[in-house]
């Protein structure tokens, strides 16, 4: 049994973290702030964003975020009466505004009921000193998490995908959150264009060796009306299956500290708006199959990480 989850699981669950760390069940309420995005504005966004930047699941940017909240809260408190809540900004760059305009909205939303928390959704290109400064000061008043995609360690991946900064910007605002304390969650995603798995497992490997508190891991899917879609039909680049995406997601695993919390652990897109790949509609099965993979070859979370 893995000491770090409370589902049979052989990773370190958010499900776990969150009850063994605030004693009762926590939920996240996805938000829209109607924010923008620097690189969408400056260099036509990445290639496989949406329109909707992100936000496929976050709240109705045309209803004020009290809207927005109550109506999510009002059906999780049907099966979590007592649950407290995570207010999330997930659509867009959520520190990409001036700060008045972030402090009007932060300071709101940390004080609905029951909400302990605050995530940012955010690129490590979009934080300024100044709003460095008043997240540290944030961080001192509520539970803060900043999640910050990477999405690869390979510069060579960075640029195929317009992502508008290198790594090296992104592991120095790393370094500046975890000086101040705040938790930082990181997103990656596995099969980008031609990307070998070694590639996919370097940069989990890259991560482990920053000490990040957590990290998304999204398959590679093909949106309708993107850059990549069109990529796609040009050069029919290879789209992971759903055996080699398990494969890499094991091998990740293995790799990773088991104090870093698995916040996500596959890709969860519109089925309207999805060009491929068509397995990853069914995400119970891909999670639950990861299970019996990790099962199988009898291996959990961090038990590769001393050969690093």
């Amino acid at each position: 049994m893995f000491d770090k989850s409370l589902d049979n699981k052989r990773y370190h669950t958010l499900n776990y973290y969150y009850k063994t760390k605030f004693k009762k069940k926590v939920s996240k309420i996805s938000l829209n702030g109607n924010f923008s995005c620097p690189n969408f504005k400056n260099n036509q966004g990445c290639i496989f964003c949406s329109l909707s930047g992100s936000g496929d699941f976050a709240g109705d940017k045309n209803k004020n975020l009290k809207e927005q909240f109550d109506n999510i809260k009002t059906k999780m408190d049907k099966k979590w009466p007592n649950a407290l809540y995570i207010a999330y900004f997930q659509a867009n760059t959520n520190t990409y505004a001036p700060l008045d305009i972030l402090k009007e909205k932060y300071e709101q939303v940390i004080k609905f009921p029951n909400v302990m928390g605050l995530n940012i959704a955010t690129r490590s290109d979009a934080i300024s000193q100044e709003v460095l400064d008043y997240l540290t000061d944030l961080n001192k008043r509520t539970f803060l998490t900043v999640e910050l995609g990477l999405q690869s360690m390979h510069d060579r991946t960075l640029k195929f995908i317009n992502r508008g900064h290198d790594l090296n910007n992104f592991e120095q605002m790393v370094k500046k959150l975890k000086k101040r304390n705040i938790n930082v969650v990181v997103h990656i995603i596995n099969g980008l264009p031609y990307e070998t798995k070694n590639d996919m497992i370097q940069t989990a490997k890259y991560l482990n060796s920053l000490k990040i508190d957590g990290i998304k891991i999204h398959m590679l899917y093909i949106l309708k009306n993107t850059k990549l879609e069109q990529i796609y039909n040009t050069q029919k680049f290879h789209v992971l299956n759903k055996d080699e995406y398990i494969d890499i997601v094991c091998e990740q695993l293995r790799y990773l500290n088991k104090n870093i919390v698995i916040h996500r652990i596959t890709g969860d897109p519109k089925k309207e708006d999805l060009v491929a790949p068509s397995w990853l509609l069914k995400k119970f099965c891909v999670l639950n199959d990861i299970d019996k993979e990790m099962v199988k070859r009898n291996i959990y979370q961090g038990d590769k990480v001393d050969l690093n």
